[in-house]
């Protein structure tokens, strides 16, 4: 890529959108109007939008969420058409373990991801798996309070099944630690890990059942697909993983990087630190 690019460059080559949320229509405090102004024209135009998040929670949840956020209704109609989230992939990994029981890893707010599994809750010495959806408290705590507790978790043998591969959110102008910072911990103590969030498969497959769904059961073309994100390990290792050309926002979790005018030959480099690439670069999402 060789110029920061507008979602208006490329919008005719594209059918789908898959777009991720914190970093690029959401900075962790509120709705990012431009980039939701993008996905609005893009669908105005033709185009179908879905959410891709690896967020905890069930896309019900999440579209709940961001429709009191945004005030979208009818006066106000999404500016996509649907979302997959990792809460729904991670959701079959957890009831193929139940009853468990499991450790609860996590805010109570992720409670909602368990409803329908069928799983069990324990202390950790009567533990089968953890289940993590985040640090207890992300605003106060860092993944070294959780040293101990994952030392124990690693010479129990006990797997951990990660809600949220994110390794932090970008919450304002602060980058919080997410579960996939934990999980991360915990893989180089020697603990096993399992994911389904991006950059994993099963997010993606819901994500193309979901556009076969929009589409009346008519396959994706991942020819005509455009993968948006600002997560290098997740949002363009994924895309590049499912062979989607990868629209790289800059100006999300790693915006500290790009606090000057916006160099796509930068952006570059900062990609291939990863052994990633996106064929599009920009420091907003912006028509």
């Amino acid at each position: 890529m060789s110029d920061a690019v507008r979602l208006s460059d490329v919008a005719a080559d594209y059918d789908a959108i898959l777009c991720d949320v914190w970093g690029v229509i959401r900075d962790g405090r509120s709705l990012v109007d431009p980039a939701l102004e993008a996905l609005a024209r893009f669908k105005a135009a033709g185009g179908q939008v879905v959410l891709v998040s690896n967020s905890p929670r069930r896309s019900g949840s999440l579209l709940n969420f961001l429709d009191e956020m945004g005030g979208f209704g009818p006066q106000r109609p999404r500016p996509f058409d649907d979302a997959v989230t990792s809460g729904d992939a991670t959701h079959a990994l957890l009831a193929a373990r139940a009853p468990g029981p499991a450790f609860k890893l996590g805010p109570d707010w992720d409670d909602a991801l368990y409803e329908g599994t069928g799983l069990e809750f324990a202390p950790l010495e009567d533990a089968a798996f953890i289940s993590c959806t985040g640090l207890f408290d992300y605003e106060t705590e860092t993944v070294d309070d959780y040293t101990d507790l994952l030392r124990e978790a690693q010479l129990r043998r006990l797997p951990m099944v990660c809600a949220n591969p994110d390794i932090v959110v970008q919450v304002g102008d602060r980058l919080l630690p997410c579960a996939g910072a934990l999980a991360q911990a915990y893989e180089a103590m020697g603990g096993e890990t399992h994911f389904a969030g991006k950059p994993h498969p099963p997010i993606y497959d819901l994500a193309y059942q979901r556009l076969a769904e929009l589409n009346g059961g008519q396959p994706v073309d991942k020819t005509r697909l455009l993968a948006i994100g600002d997560g290098p390990q997740t949002d363009i290792s994924g895309a590049q993983q499912e062979g989607i050309d990868a629209f790289f926002i800059a100006g999300g979790i790693l915006g500290e990087r790009f606090s000057g005018a916006f160099d796509p030959a930068a952006a570059d480099s900062v990609l291939a630190e990863d052994q990633v690439a996106a064929r599009y670069s920009a420091a907003a999402l912006v028509w």
